[in-house]
C-alpha cells in the first residue's frame, strides 16, 4: 500500500525531542569559528533519558540554537521578510518564481516563504534549553549557577529575536514557551496578538538582560556571534522601539553607545597611530580611510562587511571557511562572484548613478552607493556583502564616479549582521524624534523639543558623516535648520538615513511597517514603494492601503493543520473560507 504524504505544521514540527530528532547532525554545526562553546557537536542516537546529564549537553544543544538560525531557510527569510517588499529592491537574474510573487505584491498563501517552520525549530531548541537547563546545573557541579543564568539568557535571547522576526511578518503568531517533549502537547493553538507577544518578549528580556555575558574575551570572536549584554540591550531598543516606549529605546540605545565608546578609548590608548575608527561628534565609527593614504576610501565597507566580526558589530551569524556551509543567501539572492549576480536587483530610483542627477536618496559624495550597488548589462545589482574587499579614490580628476576596485567572493562565508552600531544610533534617533513630537502649526518648536531634534540630528549626522566626509566640502555638509521645525521633517531625515546605511540588510520593509503602524495610515508607505512597480499600479495601490496587507498570510498548509489559525483577512480566498 502506497504511503500517503501528511504535512505537519511547523509547531505540530516540535514533536517530543529524543534522540536525533532533539538534535542537530554534525553536519549542521556551523560556528566551529566561535571557540570550544561552539566547536562542541551534537550527538546523534541519544536516547533522552541518558541525554541532560552534564554541561556539554547543554552546549550542544545551545549551539543548534545557533546552527538552526544560521541556516539558509532562516536567513533566506530574514532578507525576503525584512526588506523584498520595500522601494529597495525589484527582480535580478533568474528570480525564483516565488520571489517574482512577492516582488509583485502577489504574495499566495501557497508562496514558500510564508513557511514559518525554519523559526519555530530554532524556538522549539531554545525552549528545550530552557527546559532541561536547570536540572544540568542540579547533578553537574561543573555548570555553575552563574552558567545556567547565562546559558538562560542567551536562549531567551535568541527566542525572543525568533519571534520578533514572526510578529514583524505575520502580526498575530501562536506563541509557545514550552518544548515538545511529549506526545500530549496540543499544538492546534490560536494565533496570539502582536502587542501581547511584544509585551512578553520585552519581560523575558529584561528578566534575563543582567545574566548575559559582557565579554567572552578581549580578542574573541564569540562577542558577535554570540548573544551578549549588548545584543540583548539592542534587542530591547528595538522591541521598545516598536512598542513606542521612546525613552526605553534611548536608555538601552545609550548603554550600547557608551560601550561602544568605551572601547574605542581603551584601543586609543594602545594604538593612537594605528586605530580604524574616529570620533564623528562623539560617536566612534569605523573610517572610511585610514592609514597614511587618505585618497582611498572603502575600509568601512571591507571591515563590516567583507571580514564581518568589526569593532562596529553587536550580533552577527558567522560563517568561516571551516565550515561545511555556506551563506547560500548572499550567493543566490545578491550575487557569488564575478559573473554570477543576484536573484535580486536594486530598483532604478535607488541604483541609478548620482552623477546622473537622477538619485533622489544618495549624493554622489556618499561612499555607500559605490560600495552597495553596481550596474551590469544596464541593470543594479547588489554589491553589499559580495565582496571582501573594496577601494576607490576619494576622488576623481574627471569629477565623475570613481571606479571600484572588486573582487566578489570565490567563496560563499560572508556573516550576516543582526544588530550594529549604526542601527542602535538611528534607532535612538528615531526615538528621539518621536519623543518630541509635533510643533504646532505656525508655532516654533519649544526648547525641549529642539533639544531632541537637536540631538537625533546629531546621530544622522555622525553615520552620514562617516559616509561622506572624504568626499565632501564643508559647505555640503547636512544643515539642522534644514529639519529642524517640524517632526515630519526629522522624520524623513532618519527614515532615508536608516535606508541608506542598512541598505539590503534585511530592515527596510520592518521600517516602513513600523512607520506605518505608529501613524495609524499606510500612505507614506506607499509613495515610497510605489514608483517600483511598472503595471497593476492602482491595484497594489488599493491593497497596500490596508493594514493587513502590510503583514503575510500564513502558509496554506499551516491553516489545514490547525483549525484554531485564522487567516488574515487581508489573503482570505474562497478556498480559505472552505477550510479547503
Amino acid at each position: 500500500m502506497k504511503k500517503k504524504k501528511i504535512y505537519q505544521s511547523a509547531l505540530g514540527l516540535m514533536k517530543p525531542l529524543a534522540g536525533a530528532l532533539l538534535l542537530a547532525t554534525s553536519s549542521q554545526v556551523l560556528l566551529s569559528s566561535c571557540d570550544d562553546f561552539l566547536s562542541i557537536e551534537p550527538q546523534n542516537d541519544i536516547v533522552l533519558e541518558k541525554y541532560w546529564k552534564e554541561e556539554k549537553d547543554v552546549n550542544s544543544v545551545m549551539n543548534t540554537c545557533y546552527a538552526q538560525l544560521e541556516s539558509s531557510n532562516c536567513l533566506n527569510r530574514m532578507v525576503v521578510w525584512g526588506e523584498m517588499r520595500s522601494d529597495n529592491m525589484t527582480t535580478g537574474s533568474g528570480t525564483s518564481y516565488a520571489l517574482q510573487q512577492v516582488m509583485k505584491e502577489n504574495i499566495l498563501e501557497t508562496n514558500d516563504y510564508t513557511n514559518w517552520q525554519s523559526f519555530y525549530q530554532v524556538i522549539n531548541y531554545c525552549n528545550t534549553v530552557l527546559y532541561y537547563a536547570p536540572g544540568v546545573n542540579a547533578i553537574d557541579p561543573n555548570f555553575t549557577k552563574s552558567e545556567l543564568q547565562a546559558t538562560i539568557a542567551e536562549a531567551k535571547t535568541l527566542r525572543a529575536l525568533c519571534y520578533f522576526y514572526l510578529i514583524r511578518t505575520f502580526r498575530d503568531v501562536p506563541y509557545v514557551t514550552r518544548p515538545s517533549n511529549d506526545d500530549s502537547q496540543n499544538f492546534q493553538l490560536s494565533a496570539t496578538s502582536f502587542d501581547v507577544v511584544l509585551d512578553s518578549l520585552i519581560r523575558d528580556v529584561e528578566e534575563v538582560k543582567n545574566y548575559a555575558v559582557r565579554s567572552y574575551g578581549e580578542e574573541s570572536v564569540k562577542n558577535t556571534c554570540r548573544i551578549t549584554r549588548w545584543a540583548c540591550y539592542a534587542l530591547l531598543a528595538d522591541l521598545y522601539l516598536w512598542k513606542g516606549d521612546w525613552d526605553q529605546c534611548i536608555n538601552y540605545c545609550d548603554l550600547v553607545i557608551d560601550e561602544k565608546i568605551r572601547l574605542y578609548e581603551e584601543e586609543y590608548e594602545k594604538n593612537p597611530t594605528t586605530i580604524m575608527m574616529e570620533l564623528y561628534g562623539k560617536y566612534p565609527l569605523i573610517s572610511e580611510a585610514t592609514g597614511s593614504n587618505q585618497n582611498y576610501a572603502g575600509n568601512t565597507y571591507t571591515q563590516i562587511f567583507g571580514q564581518g566580526n568589526s569593532f562596529e558589530s553587536i550580533f552577527e551569524l558567522v560563517f568561516e571557511d571551516k565550515q561545511s556551509v555556506t551563506n547560500s543567501t548572499v550567493a543566490n539572492f545578491y550575487g557569488s562572484n564575478s559573473t554570477q549576480a543576484g536573484q535580486v536587483g536594486v530598483t532604478d530610483f535607488v541604483g541609478v548613478d548620482p552623477y546622473s542627477g537622477d538619485n533622489k536618496l544618495f549624493t554622489k559624495t556618499d561612499c555607500r552607493y559605490l560600495e552597495n550597488i553596481y550596474e551590469r548589462s544596464n541593470k543594479y545589482y547588489i554589491n553589499k556583502y559580495v565582496c571582501p574587499s573594496l577601494s576607490y579614490r576619494t576622488s576623481t580628476t574627471t569629477g565623475g564616479a570613481p571606479t571600484v576596485s572588486r573582487s566578489p567572493r570565490s567563496d560563499n562565508y560572508a556573516n550576516w549582521i543582526i544588530y550594529r552600531l549604526t542601527d542602535v544610533m538611528l534607532m535612538r534617533a528615531e526615538a528621539l524624534v518621536e519623543k518630541a513630537g509635533d510643533v504646532e502649526e505656525g508655532a516654533t518648536p519649544t526648547e525641549e523639543q529642539t533639544a531632541l531634534y537637536q540631538d537625533a540630528f546629531d546621530c544622522v549626522m555622525a553615520v552620514w558623516r562617516r559616509a561622506n566626509c572624504k568626499r565632501t566640502a564643508t559647505t555640503d555638509l547636512l544643515k539642522f535648520e534644514d529639519y529642524s521645525t517640524s517632526r515630519l521633517k526629522m522624520e524623513d531625515l532618519v527614515q532615508d538615513e536608516r535606508q541608506r546605511e542598512l541598505m539590503f540588510e534585511g530592515k527596510r520593509w520592518f521600517d516602513l511597517v513600523r512607520l506605518c503602524r505608529r501613524e495609524g495610515e499606510n500612505d507614506r508607505l506607499i509613495q515610497k514603494v510605489l514608483p517600483k512597480f511598472q503595471e497593476n499600479t492602482s491595484a497594489i495601490r488599493i491593497k497596500l492601503a490596508s493594514d493587513d496587507a502590510l503583514f503575510w498570510p500564513y502558509n496554506r498548509d499551516e491553516i489545514k493543520q490547525n483549525p484554531n489559525l485564522k487567516q488574515n483577512p487581508a489573503y482570505v480566498t474562497v478556498n480559505t473560507e472552505q477550510n479547503f
